[in-house]
């Protein structure tokens, strides 16, 4: 109970889980009906390499991946290894890199689901041989046996969740998934909003838990293999993240997929207003808070309205706060609008 009330809190002026969704609701609908939509990888290279890079570098770091943003950056834009890590670290980056690619080609530029089916079988085997197949060969799972190579199901029980949820024998473990993949195809045709089905889908997953490793990496893969067939940008979980999405899992787990929900639903925001709209649109640039302070509103003042929500803004990887100018133009004439409305609301003899 301690785990779900503190998701659950909020802060003074941070936005209604509604807010949330109906943010995202604008946003698709700008990228849709304003800037043609999502473009495909090779309609926009430049956007999806920079998803790219930080999908990989994050998801595999939420898992104890050491590589940081630029090691990973050098590795998988220059072909360098750079650093002195792992074999198996730079592998697994490399490995989900080639997955999350292969993905996000595949969805939006689709060719071998049915005309209605947003995911296969096949597909989820596909992503998760290819994310864990280059460290696997150097280094497979102690536990294994032979027939549980990438791409193949456990033949191992798993013991139970931390929270006491006990994935399927591993018997179960096909027909299991098969109506799993039942309830990820019927998203399209619910009335509920899509983020509620995504994560009541994504946790699903992770409880049925196919494979003997890697099923948090191809999960998270998977997701966005089904977001973007939606029409949303990718869900880029930040490290920083970590203990509110396994906090976020864990109330999934008993029912409750609120948090869950809340928290893609924020992260696809995150990675439209920070990646795709400013490519899209042009001038709207994100910047660092300090380049936009002006002597009617400073740094400190932007950094709190960010953080509280008012001002769009994204937090970086590095900590970084940015914005662009016509944000903190957007919420400058706001607070002048709420500042008017509250004097004239005092003034004597004005109704």
């Amino acid at each position: 109970m301690a785990e779900r009330s503190n998701i659950s809190r909020r802060g003074p002026g941070r936005p209604s889980r509604q807010d949330v969704y109906d943010r995202l609701d604008a946003a698709i609908a700008e990228v849709r009906d304003r800037l043609g939509g999502l473009p495909t990888p090779d309609q926009a290279r430049a956007i999806w390499d920079e998803l790219w890079v930080h999908e990989a570098h994050n998801s595999t770091a939420i898992e104890g991946n050491t590589l940081v943003l630029r090691e990973v950056e050098q590795l998988l834009l220059e072909g360098r290894a750079v650093g002195d890590r792992q074999l198996a670290d730079y592998l697994e980056v490399k490995g989900y890199a080639d997955a999350a690619r292969w993905v996000y080609g595949q969805a939006l530029e689709p060719s071998a689901q049915g005309p209605d089916e947003l995911l296969t079988l096949t597909e989820v085997r596909r992503v998760h041989q290819m994310a864990t197949g280059p460290v696997w060969d150097a280094a497979p799972h102690p536990d294994a046996t032979p027939d549980e190579s990438p791409g193949s199901f456990r033949k191992h029980d798993i013991h139970p969740f931390p929270g006491g949820m006990r994935p399927p024998r591993f018997a179960l473990v096909e027909p299991t998934l098969r109506d799993w993949l039942d309830q990820v195809n019927a998203i399209p045709n619910s009335d509920r909003h899509p983020m509620e089905l995504l994560a009541q889908a994504h946790v699903g997953f992770e409880q049925v838990h196919p494979f003997l490793d890697g099923n948090g990496r191809t999960g998270r893969l998977l997701l966005n293999l089904v977001l973007a067939r939606l029409g949303y940008a990718p869900a880029i979980i930040q490290k920083r993240e970590r203990p509110r999405y396994l906090d976020a899992l864990r109330a999934a787990d008993t029912g409750n997929t609120g948090p869950l929900a809340e928290l893609i639903a924020r992260t696809v925001l995150d990675n439209l207003y920070r990646f795709v709209v400013p490519a899209l649109a042009g001038p709207a640039r994100l910047v660092p808070l300090a380049s936009l302070e002006t002597p009617q509103i400073s740094r400190v003042a932007l950094r709190n309205a960010a953080q509280r929500g008012r001002l769009r803004a994204q937090r970086g990887d590095d900590g970084q706060w940015r914005s662009s100018r016509t944000w903190v133009d957007e919420y400058i004439a706001a607070r002048y609008t709420r500042r008017t409305e509250t004097a004239d609301g005092a003034r004597p003899g004005v109704g």
